[in-house]
């Protein structure tokens, strides 16, 4: 796996990077602290005042994916 993406991010900030890929209209209230760390790491930025996955973001969440299936069997 590319480091680049290599993330050990904790099971409230997965759920807020897929939280980030439905449309802001669509969107739950999303926890600011857990947003927060996601742009720090530069899986997501605040454009407008709303929360969006950047390209980075996608790419660690569809890596991750395979992970998370085998954590969970």
């Amino acid at each position: 796996m590319n480091a680049d993406f290599d993330h050990e991010l904790t099971p409230d900030q997965w759920e807020m990077l897929k939280a980030l890929r439905t449309p802001a209209r669509e969107r739950r209230r999303l926890n600011s602290m857990v947003v927060s760390q996601l742009v720090d790491l530069g899986l997501a930025v605040i454009d407008d005042g709303t929360a969006t996955i950047t390209q980075d973001g996608r790419k660690v969440l569809i890596r991750g994916s395979s992970r998370l299936l085998d954590v969970a069997a």
